[in-house]
């Protein structure tokens, strides 16, 4: 999808928004997906261990121990759902976008919070652009510390999903731990819909390949809603999902 912007704007590079979790190897490191914290541990070969603190060392030499979709901000692609492997490394192949930033307030429906595609029309007001993050509310740093298992967390309706779609928004932030609910049986509706995969053992071929879901970002609250410039950045991981470090730039109108 190529965007065409007639507005002229100016973007100052010196004033990133980071909306990436850091990722620590500490128990106050978000998890989901009924994980562990992360952990960094030092490598030991005989005498060798991998710390300069530990005096045996020159150099700090250590194993990293993660999950992308598990331990914090994250961008995966279609491959997350498929039998075949396809790597968000060979799919996310540009990295900057007009995007949209807005805050929903998930509905209560039943016992669960789902974000409509009622909300989703109403908060982007016909202000589409090739990226959407959204934002939930209430809003507050507990989200950085946040343990997601178990906990039902609010996710989008695939009716709100299909609404992205049509709208040619191609990569989807959010900042919660799945599009879908935690257990819905395998259904996957609402990643089925962003990517418009109707067979992951086979995949149709006018699937969305290069389109991306983000999950776990955080979004400060002194951020307003609006239309920003994106640089959406990965690992060169050759798996369906890398962590990921999205920064927003704020865009003044000439």
């Amino acid at each position: 999808m190529k965007v065409t912007i007639q507005q002229q704007y100016e973007i100052d590079l010196n004033k990133p928004i980071d909306i990436s979790m850091p990722l620590a190897a500490t128990p106050e490191n978000p998890v989901a997906w009924y994980q562990g914290a992360p952990r960094f541990e030092p490598v030991v070969m005989g005498d060798f261990i991998g710390s300069v603190r530990s005096g045996k060392s020159s150099t700090n030499f250590y194993d990293l121990h993660i999950n992308p979709h598990a331990h914090g901000t994250h961008t995966e692609c279609l491959g997350h759902i498929t039998a075949e492997h396809y790597s968000i490394n060979d799919y996310l192949k540009t990295f900057h976008f007009f995007c949209t930033l807005i805050s929903v307030m998930p509905d209560l429906i039943d016992e669960d919070l789902v974000i409509t595609r009622e909300q989703i029309a109403a908060a982007v007001n016909n202000n589409w652009q090739e990226a959407l993050v959204v934002r939930t509310l209430p809003n507050d740093d507990s989200k950085l510390q946040r343990k997601y298992s178990n906990t039902n967390p609010p996710y989008l309706h695939a009716d709100a999903v299909a609404l992205l779609v049509e709208n040619g928004v191609k990569h989807l932030l959010l900042d919660l731990p799945s599009v879908d609910r935690e257990q819905d049986g395998g259904a996957l509706r609402g990643h089925k819909t962003f990517w418009q995969v109707t067979n992951v053992q086979q995949v149709n071929a006018d699937a969305r390949f290069d389109a991306t879901i983000t999950e776990l970002v955080f979004v400060p609250n002194t951020v307003a809603d609006g239309m920003y410039f994106l640089n959406l950045q990965i690992c060169s991981l050759e798996n369906d999902a890398s962590p990921s470090k999205p920064v927003l730039y704020e865009l003044v109108a000439l």
